[in-house]
């Protein structure tokens, strides 16, 4: 039952019908951990203290480099599963999943053992200083030296479960580390609780994460002989043809996802010559601005099973069908949410933190970091596309026009012209390139397809 129920959703499900299903969930989910993002941020600001909120932000890089893991093995794995899915190669959805599971698990340890043995001078390249150093060392105990492996296991596995179409159980899984994030934050955080400050977001991270990769134990033994997904060591190989197939997408996923925390770091070690109140005011908006971002990554990920299946199926028209109907909803959400940014900068910055100062840099930031939002969902589509069509290489070049030829070069320059308010711009200025770049790519990729398709139908 569970393959027809798969297969109509895969092949003969109508095209809006089939994106909505795969998507909500996933949108819901990438919501949900907005919020719990937004929670270490509200509450932490609750101590109305800029040091604690400026290690959370200083911080953050370290925590986005996870996703260079998840992205490895989470897209990676999926996007190699989805596409075996769509020839009936059932043996390779099974070693592919067993490939990322555990290599993501492995990679976790030696992550956070990597950051325990160099603390000290990752602190110094996050750019905390002798006042933000001992915070911002309290949250990376908790989210990294502890917390590494379950939180990469936690995104990677809902990867490997939405792969094979159960988006929604994948969505459970990470919102119900996500909801208790949130309820655990301010029992760790505030003096009424445990009094721990920045450390105490950082723990309740920790235990939420934990908890998710419980739920997903549970599902998978459960649903044993019902999922392609599969942990079974016995299936675990580093055999070239699976190894290789994930890694033709996972390592340029990955690097782009670097090149992510790179560009963070750069702006964050910027920010922070202007002092705490600044960096503080960055960090309030660029987690405001997770928002609509996280929508546009929600939608294209959602989707990317849709499209690597029928690219797979050599369904041109449907896989056509999925991007355009994407698009539609996503586009329309984020600009209105861009809309609604605007208007409501400084009231929705002072919802988070009462510091006059911190209130007036974090109005102009979030202005900045909104204008990039609707052309960051286009190159977030165009990106899933590539990988859901297991083309890596156009990911790669995407991740490096992104941030070493455009967004990097940018806040030097913006930066120089306007200190401090140029830095919001930069990345508007270099998404609205890549947008454009994006829709052409695009264009070409679908009408080389309709020959390649049509010649081999005619043969």
């Amino acid at each position: 039952m569970a393959d027809i129920s798969r297969t109509e959703l895969f092949e003969t499900a109508p095209v809006s019908r089939a994106v909505l299903k795969l998507c909500v969930p996933t949108v819901l989910s990438s919501l949900v951990m907005v919020l719990y993002n937004l929670a270490d941020t509200f509450f932490v600001g609750m101590l109305n203290d800029p040091v604690q909120n400026a290690a959370v932000t200083l911080a953050a890089p370290v925590l986005l480099a996870f996703n260079a893991i998840n992205n490895l093995f989470g897209v990676g794995s999926s996007s190699m599963m989805s596409r075996a899915l769509g020839r009936k190669d059932y043996e390779t959805v099974s070693r592919s999943s067993a490939f990322g599971f555990y290599c993501a698990a492995l990679s976790g340890l030696l992550f956070s053992l990597l950051v325990a043995v160099f603390q000290e001078p990752l602190l110094r390249l996050l750019g905390a200083d002798s006042v933000t150093a001992q915070a911002t060392s309290e949250y990376l105990f908790w989210t990294t030296t502890l917390g590494a492996a379950p939180s990469i296991l936690n995104v990677v596995l809902a990867y490997l479960v939405r792969a094979e179409g159960s988006a929604l159980h994948a969505s459970i899984g990470t919102m119900s580390g996500c909801i208790l994030n949130i309820i655990l934050d301010p029992i760790f955080i505030m003096p009424w609780g445990f009094d721990m400050k920045a450390g105490g977001a950082g723990c309740a991270t920790f235990l939420s994460n934990c908890v998710a990769c419980l739920y997903f134990a549970v599902l998978l033994i459960a649903k044993r002989g019902k999922t392609y997904v599969c942990v079974d060591f016995r299936k675990f190989t580093f055999d070239r043809r699976i190894a290789g197939g994930v890694c033709a997408v996972g390592v340029p996923a990955m690097i782009q996802n670097l090149l992510n925390v790179t560009g963070m770091t750069v702006l964050n070690n910027f920010t922070a010559s202007f002092g705490e109140q600044a960096v503080a005011a960055m960090g309030i908006a660029q987690k405001l601005a997770m928002i609509p971002m996280q929508v546009s990554q929600g939608l294209s990920q959602g989707v990317m099973p849709l499209i690597g299946y029928n690219y797979s199926a050599r369904n041109l028209k449907r896989m056509k069908g999925a991007l355009v109907f994407t698009a539609k909803i996503s586009l329309s959400a984020i600009i209105c949410a861009t809309a609604a940014y605007l208007i409501f900068a400084g009231p929705l910055i002072r919802s988070f933190m009462s510091d006059p100062q911190v209130v007036a840099y974090g109005e102009q930031f979030l202005r900045g970091l909104c204008l990039a939002q609707p052309f960051l969902c286009v190159d977030f589509l165009a990106v899933g596309v590539f990988q859901a069509c297991g083309l890596g290489r156009n990911a790669l070049i995407f991740a490096f026009l992104r941030k070493i030829v455009l967004e990097i070069p940018a806040l030097l320059l913006l930066n120089r012209l306007f200190p401090l308010y140029g830095l919001a711009y930069a990345q508007f200025s270099a998404e609205f390139v890549l947008a454009c770049a994006a829709v052409i790519v695009l264009a070409k990729m679908f009408s080389r397809l309709a020959v390649e398709f049509g010649e081999k139908k005619g043969g």
